[in-house]
Formats: C-alpha cells, structure tokens, sequence
C-alpha cells in the first residue's frame, strides 16, 4: 500500500514538473499573452493593442490574448509597471515616439533601457484639425490667429513632450510663434482629446491619422493639415507644407517587453510578434487604419530605439519642451 502512495506522488510529482515546463518559455503554450497600452482607451496605442490583440488570436486561436490599460504621464506609469515585471516573458507594452519624449518631458526614473525592444510595428502621419464650427477654414486663419496671441488658441493632443505635442512645437517655431507659449492642453488618451473638439471647447487638436480621420470624413471635424511630405490617399487634408509650414513627421509605435527575458522567451516572443504581423486581419487593420507598415525585429529596432531617444531629446529641448 505504501509503495502505491509513494507511486502515486511520484506521478503527481513528474506531472507538476511537466506543467511547469509547459508555462514558461514564453510559448503559446505558456498561458495567456497579455498586452498592456499604456494610455486611457480610445487612443493610439489603445487602437494598437486591441487590433494587435485580434490578430494574435487569429494568429494563434489557442493562447488567449488580454489587454490592459495603464494610463498616465505619457506611459511612464506603465512603463514603471513593465519594470517591476522582470523576467516575465508573456507581457508586451505598446510603446512609441510619443513615450520618448514623455520619459524626457516627465523626468522619469525608468527608462527604456529597463525594457526588451522586441518590435517595431507601423508608422503614422498626424492630423491638424479644428471643430466643424471653428471659424478657421484653413491653416493659414489658424496661423494668423496663433501670432495675433498664442495664449487664445488652445490645441488638445496627447501626453506632454509626445508625438502631437512635438508637432506643435515644430508648427509654432515654423510659424514664428515661440514653442514654450503655445497652449497645449495634454491628455492621457486620444478619447479625451476628441471629447474637447467635438465639444467645440478647444481651438484645434492634434492626433494620428487613425484617429480622426472618420470624423473628418463624417464633417464632425474640419482637417487643417496632415504632417506627410504628400497628400493621404482618401483623406481630404493639404500636408502642412503646402498650407506654408515646413513640418513633415511620423510617428510610430511598436512593442518592448520587460528587462531580463531569456533568449528563448525574447525568441518566443519576437517570433510570435512575427506571426501576428503576417496575419492577414493585422494587414487589413494596417490598410484600414491608414498606418505604413515599418516592421523591425532584432537589433535592428534596438538600434533604431536608441537612435530615437537621441533625437527626439534634441527636438524637445529645442522646442523648450523640457528645463
């Protein structure tokens, strides 16, 4: 009888062992994948995760895919969060130009050296746009409106020092307006800053193309101007060029993982990115959306991150966006 007991652990034992072994690695096998945006829903990186999390579920239809807002401080709440995580190879965070300038602009203690760049996904072009009843029919009323006194022409965007904020900076000082007096009104996700124009309280905003490219379409709001060298396809917006400012900029967004992943959870993951960017829903999304395929994997987007940090931190320095 004692003999049978001892089997019998032994079994539970082995089998224990084997789950185990199952779990980790960062496989499908491995439990569920969860992503996390770091912003408020209703954002670009929100967009990104969810239609990310789709097309890893059409990817892989037996792994569950979770995603998880974390909003504030332009992501360096949730990249704090991704730090605390170390090891974990079943956790992304939906990243991008705007976090840069956001771990500039907020002085945040956690950088992305304490993340694992695993992949760049897309780039975007921003949209200038007003509400349907702003009486500025064009980018040149918004830039006579902007000398004549800055502080009178409020624009709602995204996180302080990100992406939209940037282009302010960079549209002020090519319209001889001093960047550290535009009245940039920060929020921690594009549905808040949508809520303030369709509401007619600000005086224009600035977000991807994505995000308010059916309003403009629907004539909600009114596009002043996109930030491509030529026009979108299918978007009825002059590039800000043409309307006499010469800004031209992309953002771009993509995924990093927590520090401390082994080689075959960063493998598992950069391999399972892989198969979400060649799914076909992640495609349609792509050409839905507006957004330019940019993919890198590997070192090659470890090297373009860091090249990115370098840059931008000159931009908002120059912009005056940070002491």
């Amino acid at each position: 009888m004692r003999l049978r007991v001892l089997a019998a652990l032994a079994a539970l034992s082995l089998g224990a062992l084997t789950a185990c072994g199952q779990s980790g690695g960062g496989t499908s096998a491995a439990g569920p994948l969860r992503i996390m945006a770091p912003a408020a829903p209703g954002g670009g990186w929100d967009q990104t995760s969810r239609t990310a999390e789709q097309a890893f579920k059409a990817a892989d239809p037996k792994r569950k895919v979770e995603v998880f807002n974390v909003p504030g401080a332009g992501g360096t709440i949730g990249l704090a969060q991704l730090a605390g995580e170390k090891g974990n190879g079943n956790l992304l965070m939906t990243m991008g130009l705007v976090m840069v300038g956001a771990i500039e602009q907020n002085k945040s203690k956690v950088t992305l050296a304490e993340t694992t760049p695993i992949a760049k996904l897309t780039e975007e072009y921003e949209l200038v746009v007003v509400p349907a009843q702003s009486p500025y029919k064009s980018l040149a009323d918004l830039v006579a409106a902007w000398k004549a006194d800055p502080a009178k022409v409020s624009i709602s965007g995204g996180s302080a020092g990100g992406t939209d904020h940037i282009v302010a900076g960079l549209m002020a000082k090519a319209a001889g307006v001093d960047p550290k007096r535009v009245n940039y009104i920060a929020h921690s996700g594009g549905g808040e800053a949508l809520n303030e124009l369709l509401g007619n309280k600000v005086s224009a905003g600035i977000s991807g193309v994505a995000e308010f490219a059916e309003h403009v379409k629907s004539g909600k709001l009114r596009a002043l101007g996109v930030t491509s060298a030529e026009r979108v396809p299918g978007l009825d917006a002059p590039t800000l060029k043409e309307g006499g400012l010469d800004v031209e900029l992309a953002n771009w967004r993509g995924f990093v993982a927590p520090a401390g992943l082994s080689e075959a959870d960063k493998k598992a993951l950069t391999d399972a990115v892989t198969k979400m960017h060649d799914s076909q829903p992640w495609k349609d999304a792509v050409t839905k959306n507006g957004w330019i395929d940019s993919f890198q994997t590997g070192q090659q987007f470890a090297d373009f991150l860091a090249a990115e940090q370098t840059r931008v931190k000159a931009i908002i320095a120059e912009m005056g966006l940070v002491s």
